[in-house]
């Protein structure tokens, strides 16, 4: 499949467009590419509709060199998609750092968002000391792509899919790449920015997802539990995978599907 971009004001947001019927785009977790998605995107397919999955800005195939990481310029980013592609309304599917984006998005453009689907999301953002410690010393220019490709493969601490080995090195690759590892640190920098005070403010419909063994939080199921909490405005349902961790739709992607595939079906009923 040949990847197709879309030209905005500092660069460009790659992105694959499959299927035909109502639009889901699937936005992937930082330091990710779109493939996080190439388990989950068949069986959507399947169910008809229409799959996009996009690079997150200074990740994957999207370009690198971009003034803005935070969660209101990623999620600006998904609308703008959105309304590239002229398919009405769609269901954002995000994943750790991108699920603040949907947030804001969600918030930003009603009209452009049908319901959410947050997998792995913070119940709060980061502050700026953790977002501060987290770009500056686990993602340190002198270690971090190291200690970043070391930590990745405890994201699946259930079961890793046979081709979790080439994927990762395709992280790697990317990550390599010139600007890559500045755009990871800038994103992960913003994670406490503009998005918080939207959460109770989210008027679609919204699942949220969380795996037992996240290493990404202490407690994953109060995380998701606190943050359905807090979506005041919203029909919020929290979903619960016992034994996995921060990549749900890549380690029970099965399971995965049929929940959201349940949601859509739920919500429109």
């Amino acid at each position: 499949m040949e990847t197709q971009y879309l030209s905005l004001g500092e660069g460009t947001i790659a992105y694959d467009d499959q299927g035909q019927g109502a639009l889901v785009l699937c936005v992937p977790a930082g330091g990710d590419l779109r493939s996080e998605y190439r388990f989950l995107t068949p069986q959507l397919l399947a169910a008809g509709y229409r799959v996009v999955t996009m690079d997150l800005r200074g990740q994957g195939e999207s370009s690198a060199d971009w003034s803005d990481y935070s969660p209101s310029a990623v999620g600006s980013d998904m609308l703008a998609l959105i309304k590239h592609l002229n398919a009405g309304t769609a269901l954002i599917i995000g994943t750790s750092v991108a699920t603040a984006a949907a947030i804001w998005a969600a918030v930003e453009a009603p009209t452009l968002v049908s319901g959410l689907v947050l997998i792995s999301a913070y119940s709060h953002a980061a502050s700026r000391f953790a977002a501060f410690a987290m770009a500056n010393l686990f993602l340190s220019p002198l270690w971090g792509r190291a200690l970043y490709t070391a930590y990745f493969p405890r994201m699946y601490p259930s079961a890793r899919p046979d081709d979790f080995a080439a994927h990762l090195d395709k992280v790697k690759a990317m990550l390599d790449e010139p600007g890559r590892m500045r755009a990871l640190r800038m994103l992960f920098a913003s994670a406490y920015r503009d998005w918080d005070e939207r959460v109770a403010q989210v008027s679609v419909p919204v699942l949220i997802m969380m795996g037992s063994r996240d290493p990404d939080f202490r407690h994953p199921e109060d995380e998701a539990r606190l943050l359905a909490e807090r979506l005041l405005a919203a029909t919020a349902v929290v979903t619960i995978f016992e034994g996995a961790g921060h990549h749900l739709q890549a380690e029970m992607p099965e399971q995965t599907a049929k929940i959201i595939l349940d949601f859509v079906t739920r919500r429109k009923a």
